[in-house]
């Protein structure tokens, strides 16, 4: 969680954290299936722990929606969906006897809170920084993400000394190949939204959904149900792209609240990012791991049904997501 409020990637989180924590603990005698399947679903909570690159994502395809009331409105849902994973995790080690039981030959290496959480404090400044700037108006989110790359930077540079110029270079051309990759996803999916409109097969799509059922609950949960096989399928960035221009009449016909029905559009994105057959967190941790995608099936379905439990609470109270952009006065 903490590390989403940095990246606000799924993957990246998995990535960052998985490298890290995979093999301590395997160290401590958790499983790896286990291990790298609890790292990939708590990376999903990336994309809703402000700043979030699918709720910016959103803001920009819903037309007058506030990023900060969504990024607000998403750090709460973000907490619920994280202990939700976390129950079950400790649940689990306990019964089965993983926790304090480090591996055959294996001594786990033990750091004081004080050490490690002060060598912490430049990464857990930076969601401040963020967050701060975008709260107080000093820059917006474009320019957030470029304060952000300047101060990471700048500790990777100056402060930990962990990184050389050389370094960064490659870390801009990597950059760079993944933004042209994007952007081309999205002059495509740009195309295919403008002959969908031209069409008129959007609104024939949406008016078909409306005509489904004219009980807005219902119609919510085969809504959700949809996005969440798409987010076992595709990646955000392509499913608000191609499905926003469907949803957004429904949602308006049916009088949700924009904000509200966001946070609920990333909850289950988050979940189909963890949830085979595509599940793109799943497939970095198993990589990291050295084991196979099936071997983390069972635990990845102990995971989504706990994460769903949590979206199942926003869904139905909504104030979970809403009360906190609400005291800050921003528009919901």
């Amino acid at each position: 969680m903490m590390m989403g409020g940095m990246s606000g990637s799924g993957p990246a989180d998995a990535a960052a954290v998985a490298m890290v924590m995979l093999p301590s603990m395997t160290k401590a005698g958790y499983p790896k299936p286990f291990s790298a399947t609890l790292i990939a679903a708590s990376a999903s909570t990336a994309i809703l722990i402000p700043p979030s690159v699918a709720l910016i994502l959103y803001s920009i395809v819903v037309p007058g929606v506030d990023l900060r009331a969504l990024f607000a409105a998403g750090l709460f849902p973000g907490i619920l969906a994280g202990l939700a994973l976390l129950v079950p995790a400790l649940i689990m080690s306990r019964r089965r006897g993983w926790e304090g039981s480090p591996a055959v030959g294996e001594e786990v290496e033990r750091l004081s809170i004080r050490t490690t959480f002060r060598q912490a404090l430049p990464a857990l400044f930076a969601p401040v920084l963020i967050l701060g700037g975008l709260r107080s108006g000093l820059f917006t989110p474009t320019e957030a993400a470029v304060v952000a790359v300047a101060y990471g930077a700048a500790v990777g540079l100056l402060l930990t000394r962990e990184m050389t110029l050389k370094d960064l270079w490659e870390l801009l051309g990597e950059a760079a190949i993944i933004s042209g990759v994007v952007m081309l996803i999205i002059a495509l999916a740009g195309i295919f939204a403008w002959a969908g409109t031209m069409l008129g097969t959007f609104r024939h799509l949406a008016e078909w959904i409306i005509g489904l059922t004219d009980n807005g609950v219902l119609l919510l949960v085969l809504v959700m149900l949809a996005v969440l096989v798409a987010g076992m399928l595709l990646d955000a960035i392509s499913i608000y792209l191609i499905m926003m221009p469907i949803l957004i009449p429904v949602m308006q016909h049916f009088e949700w609240n924009p904000v509200w029905f966001g946070i609920l559009l990333a909850m289950n994105i988050a979940i189909g990012q963890f949830t085979p057959p595509v599940a793109v967190n799943l497939m970095v941790t198993t990589e990291v791991a050295k084991i196979r995608l099936e071997q983390t099936v069972g635990w990845a379905l102990l995971f989504v049904l706990a994460m769903a439990t949590a979206l199942a609470m926003v869904a139905v109270f909504p104030s979970i997501a809403l009360w906190l952009p609400t005291l800050l006065g921003y528009n919901v």
